[in-house]
């Protein structure tokens, strides 16, 4: 077994932070100072100082073997038995996720990186009482490691005594470990890059990969790296993220539902920008349209792959009519985004690999992907991309109910160290537990009625509280007092918290 945190791994480690931690820093306070601008009226755009890369005639490196063909792409945290069934279950891609479906006690960000060791190298297996996981005969997905984002820190790992960055942490130790080993298989240092609001921050990024090439001896152009747009600056900026990352991008990722978290901490202050239940907002909604679209035109007039949505369903082994009813949603929305010249989309359960392939299978017909397909026809404006008014639905009892206790579910999960958990057959990550506690709280805030009537207040939430908390199952040793008090600081609280994430930090190991 390999030693994860060697001297020379962390030395590599320290000095990535003493190179770019600074920087990081100052794109975070540029975070704070934007969305300071937009609580005091101000707007969202394309950038005017960019419009010469917008206009331009440029395209991005073409992509390596190992990702040219993305058309279904399975998530996943990192943990052992999840990464061998990742690893089997016919995908062309695994997202081996040390970000929203990780939750970042430091047994887990160590042993993730050992499974990801262990998993490049075919060496993984794990023995349990009552079964033995294995690799089957392939062909296994390329592997694209997300790290955290930019905003979380590393308390247990330190330089000049301040907390090292987890991106710098996730990503120093997967590079240092594996690049070589990946280029040596015919694959790369391939990578999934989280919650950016900036180009400027995919410059860090970029900036950071040049270097770590340098110092480790690896050509440079080897990293590939995939960004998600998942935040509504970002989503004014595609163009110019591509053109930031150009000697190392790929693509582009619809982060649907960090973008919908996003849009509703952005817009948290303004009552027009109210979002109805989560569940009423789909793919459909006319901003989100605006925003996929937008995403694949850019994206293919720049030679970069435009990637799909998450399929969260989980199949149940119970409820055939459940899953009759979920597959045909599945189905729809992957339609929907291979009709749209999407190049691939994602899926979080291994049952529907099958499914995503053969939507995707169907109209690639014998091509890698869909890059040939331009979307001159798509047109999209900025206030068709915050065009959030026009998405109907309401808000509901049942709808603040699910927030509740999806939420609440959730955290405790998290406490225990399960970041990705299934719940009402969904596959819950900390983007969706989001939206639930970003919701309440944009509700209470904005003196939201259900569509009985009713007033929504902290109030009534903790009585919500109350009643769900009482019908759930609780094993012994859980953590939901402390889940429920988490879910108070960051859905019932005067001050909006940036990230549950955050906020949750110190009360784990």
């Amino acid at each position: 077994m390999v030693e994860i945190l060697s001297a020379d791994a962390v030395a590599f480690v320290e000095e990535l932070n003493k190179r770019f931690r600074p920087r990081r820093n100052e794109l975070l306070a540029r975070r704070a100072e934007r969305r300071a601008h937009i609580a005091a009226g101000g707007s969202l755009d394309f950038l005017p100082e960019t419009a010469e890369i917008r206009a331009g005639d440029w395209t991005v490196p073409p992509a390596p073997p190992a990702l040219t063909d993305r058309r279904v792409e399975i998530t996943g945290p990192t943990e052992r038995k999840m990464t061998i069934n990742a690893l089997n279950s016919g995908a062309k891609v695994w997202l081996a996720d040390l970000e929203d479906a990780n939750t970042p006690h430091w047994a887990n960000v160590v042993d993730g990186q050992q499974n990801l060791y262990d998993a490049i190298r075919r060496t993984i297996r794990l023995e349990t009482e009552k079964k033995t996981y294995e690799l089957g005969d392939g062909p296994y997905p390329t592997i694209v490691m997300r790290p955290r984002g930019w905003h979380l820190d590393e308390r247990h790992l330190t330089v000049d005594g301040e907390p090292a960055v987890g991106a710098l942490v996730d990503f120093g130790l997967y590079f240092f470990h594996n690049a070589a080993e990946l280029i040596e298989r015919g694959s790369g240092p391939y990578l999934y890059l989280p919650k950016m609001e900036s180009h400027l921050e995919a410059a860090l990024w970029n900036d950071v990969f040049t270097y770590a090439q340098d110092a480790l001896g690896i050509p440079q152009g080897s990293i590939r790296a995939t960004v998600l747009i998942e935040t509504i600056p970002a989503a004014f900026e595609m163009d110019e993220i591509l053109w930031a990352l150009r000697p190392h991008i790929a693509g582009l990722n619809a982060g649907r539902w960090d973008y919908l978290f996003s849009i509703i901490k952005y817009f948290r202050d303004n009552p027009a920008m109210v979002l109805p239940d989560r569940a009423a907002v789909t793919m459909t909604a006319p901003f989100m349209r605006a925003y996929t679209e937008l995403l694949v035109k850019t994206c293919h007039k720049r030679g970069a792959f435009a990637m799909g949505g998450m399929a969260a369903f989980i199949p149940s082994r119970r409820d055939p009519q459940v899953n009759e009813v979920a597959l045909a949603k599945v189905r729809e929305d992957k339609e929907r985004e291979a009709g749209d010249g999407f190049d691939g989309s994602w899926v979080a359960h291994p049952d529907l690999v099958p499914v995503c392939r053969e939507i995707f299978d169907r109209t690639l017909g014998d091509r890698p992907n869909q890059l040939d397909r331009r979307r001159d026809d798509v047109e999209v404006t900025a206030a068709q991309l915050l065009d959030v008014s026009a998405t109907g639905g309401a808000v509901t009892e049942a709808g603040l109910r699910s927030n509740v206790s999806v939420a609440l579910q959730y955290l405790e999960a998290w406490l225990r160290g399960n970041g990705a958990v299934a719940i009402f057959n969904l596959m819950e990550d900390a983007a969706t537990a989001e939206i639930s506690r970003s919701q309440v709280w944009q509700w209470i805030h904005n003196g939201v009625t259900l569509d009985d009537g009713t007033p929504i207040t902290a109030e009534l939430v903790r009585r919500l509280e109350d009643e769900e908390l009482a019908a759930i199952d609780q094993a012994p040793g859980n953590r939901f007092d402390e889940a429920r008090k988490l879910f108070e600081r960051v859905a019932l609280a005067d001050d909006f918290a940036d990230f549950l994430t955050t906020a949750a930090y110190d009360a784990i190991d």
